[in-house]
This record gives C-alpha cells, structure tokens and sequence, in this order.
C-alpha cells in the first residue's frame, strides 16, 4: 500500500503543477498514470511541437516545459506508479480512499485529484482493413519527433488543433517537401487562428489542402 497526502490521477502538466503547489503547503502527492513516462499528451504526442497558451511562456516546446515542471517539482519528492491506469477508487468508513491500478498496485490517501485530461490515449484509427500492416512503416499516430520528415511527403488526415498544428509546423520550418492536409468536412474543430494559417498557407500553394474526403 503506497501512502501519502494526495494522489493525483494523470501525470500531465496539470497533475505535475499540483506537485509543486501542494508541496508548498507541506501535502506529499503520488501521481498515477498509464503512460510510460510523466508529462501526458506533452511527453506522448508532441514533445517537439511549440505550445502558445502557457502563462509567461509566449513559446515553449511541450517537451521543454515538462522538464521544467518535473524540476519544480522535484523539491518536494514526488512518487509515481506509471505504465498503469488507475481502475478503481473505493472511499473507506473514515473518508479516506484507495485507489487501485490495473496492475493491482493500491494506493491510500485522505484526497484524490483527477488531472486526466484526455484519458487514456489510443489512437482513433481510419477504418482501413489492412492498415496494421503499414503501421510503423509510414502510417503513424503521433509526431514525436519532427526531424523525422526532413524532405519528405507527409499526408496528415485530422481536423484539430493537433493535425493543423503539425501542417503549419511542417510548412513553416521548411522540413516537409509536402505536406497534406485530408480532412473528411469543409470546417474545422481547431483554433480559430491555426484554421486561418492552414488556409493562407494553402492559398500561397504552401500547403495542399483537401476537404470532404477521407484516407481510405
């Protein structure tokens, strides 16, 4: 049984700040997540990509800022059961409560934080019966590391912030020879601001864009 004041489920940015603020106020945290290593979707999904709403940060790679986050935290000594997700939370007769992975690991503590922010990540796959077969051999889910694609012809299919954020990222710092962008509607669910860049930079012949269509 691990104990400790506060056990925090997600080790993303939200669950490692809480490290450092709970410690200033003498609380130990326990943080729990199914990834491999701290930092969530930053450490997992975009590690080199440029984030902009961070408060004093104009820009700061996602990597860059777990670094910093896990050193600010570091003071306080923080434990971690990574590699699990957590399963089950039973509140006991004194108010307390354990929380148990699924690798049956439990943890017992007066205060539970839930920093989950996306869940578990699994990547929603196109419906292509045979795409198993190419993953890991062009076909990828995430972009860990951007120098990867130096010169060459990337098609991405999505219509969030991270599919345009990728496109424009690619664009810009000239490490595509192409970049495609393949989204199944006419709109698109992310910012406003990375929606409009994506456009410009398909207007300039930048960026080739289609819509209403889908990988198959």
């Amino acid at each position: 049984m691990i104990e400790t004041d506060i056990i925090i489920i997600g080790a993303g940015p939200v669950g490692l700040f809480t490290v450092f603020e709970a410690g200033l106020l003498k609380l130990k945290c326990h943080l729990i997540d199914s990834l491999a290593q701290p930092g969530g979707q930053c450490s997992e999904i975009y590690p080199k990509k440029p984030i902009y709403d961070i408060p004093g940060f104009p820009s700061v790679l996602a990597g860059d800022l777990i670094d910093n986050l896990m050193e600010q935290a570091a003071p306080f000594k923080p434990g971690f059961t990574l590699g699990e997700a957590a399963t089950e939370i039973d509140k006991l007769e004194d108010g307390t409560f354990i929380v148990t992975t699924v690798k049956g690991t439990k943890h017992h503590a007066p205060i539970v934080m839930i920093a989950g922010g996306l869940g578990v990540f699994e990547p929603r796959k196109p419906p292509i019966s045979n795409i198993e077969d190419y993953e890991d051999k062009g076909v990828e889910y995430i972009i860990k590391d951007p120098e990867f694609y130096k010169g060459k012809r990337c098609v991405i299919a999505g219509g969030g912030d991270s599919a345009l954020d990728w496109s424009i990222y690619l664009t810009e710092r000239n490490i595509a020879s192409e970049v495609v962008l393949v989204h199944r509607n006419s709109s698109f669910r992310g910012h406003l601001d990375s929606v409009q860049k994506v456009i410009d930079l398909a207007g300039e012949g930048r960026i080739k864009l289609i819509t209403e269509a889908e990988v198959d």
